[in-house]
Order: C-alpha cells, then structure tokens, then sequence
C-alpha cells in the first residue's frame, strides 16, 4: 500500500500549521496529530497545550518526538495523519547527536508506508540569513535535505505564506475536500 502524502511547507508563523489541520479536517476520516515538539520550558509548554486545545477533543494525538518511523508503522487504516512537524523531528534528533542521514530513509519508508494519508508540515528555512554557527548551518542544510527528500514522495506539496497556500507539486485540494 503507498499512502497519500502531503507536505505543507512555510516559514515560522506562516500559517502552515492552520492549513494542515483544515486539510486533515476535510478529509471527514478520524484524525491524529503526530506530535513531535518537546516542552523543555515553561513557554513551549503553554504553547503546546494552547495548540491541543485549539485542536479541540476530535484529535487523538500522539507524541512521537523521536521515533517516527515506528509511530507511523502503529498508526490504524482509515484515519487521516498529520505529523506536526518534521522540523522539529529534525531538532529533537540532532540535539540527540544521531545519525540523520542513517534515520531518514526507514522515516521515509514508514510515510511511504503508512496505512492512512499523512500531511506533513515542515519548515522552509533556506529563504533566511546564512546561519553563523556550524550546527545551525548543518540544521539548515538537513532540513533542506529532509524537505527535498519528503517532496519525492509525496503527491502533493504546498508552501503556505501568509496563510495563503501555492501548490508546487500536485494540486490545491478543492474547499472542503481533502
């Protein structure tokens, strides 16, 4: 089985996020929320339980910080995935000093794989200044990398800016279609 992926690609606050859930919304399927961001203060906490909230009850959310090939491997038929986000999931493996390059084709098998259609959100972070550290200028590379690679795979991709979605691979859903 090769799953529907989508990927929604925008810069920080872009509206990326918002788009993605509307999109998995009217997809009119069950919906889970792949989470991989990690409170590590108090900030990012309030942030993610604002964001669940917002959300509301009709999410079943999963946090997957770490291993999300094995999470999208789990994951039921008939549901509609959105994984938020694929940056994060880059950081979050980074800062744990692993192998990206050996993690991403078992991440991309598993997507490739996965038994529901999964929206993808992810940031773009090549349209910004040249980062002054090696780290983050490895991040950036990654991230490019990552972006790239998940765009093979998927059928659709949309980069949101200004809360406005352009399709660059596939088309823009219809209003209230998935």
């Amino acid at each position: 089985m090769t799953a529907q992926i989508t990927l929604v690609l925008g810069g920080a606050s872009s509206g990326k996020s918002a788009y993605a859930e509307r999109l998995v919304t009217a997809s009119g399927r069950r919906r889970i929320y792949l989470a991989t961001a990690q409170a590590f203060d108090q900030e990012m906490e309030a942030k993610i339980a604002a964001h669940r909230s917002q959300r509301g009850p009709d999410w079943r959310t999963i946090d997957a910080p770490h291993d999300l090939a094995a999470a999208l491997a789990a994951l039921p038929e008939g549901h509609a995935v959105l994984l938020d986000c694929a940056t994060m999931w880059l950081s979050n493996r980074l800062l744990a000093e692993a192998d990206i390059e050996t993690e991403i084709e078992p991440l991309l098998d598993a997507l490739s794989r996965c038994a529901s259609p999964v929206v993808i959100v992810s940031n773009e972070v090549g349209l910004c200044v040249v980062p002054d550290t090696p780290l983050a200028r490895r991040f950036r590379d990654l991230q490019g990398m990552l972006n790239r690679r998940i765009a093979e795979r998927s059928s659709r991709v949309i980069a949101v800016m200004a809360g406005l979605p352009l399709a660059l691979k596939g088309s823009l859903p219809e209003e209230g279609t998935w």
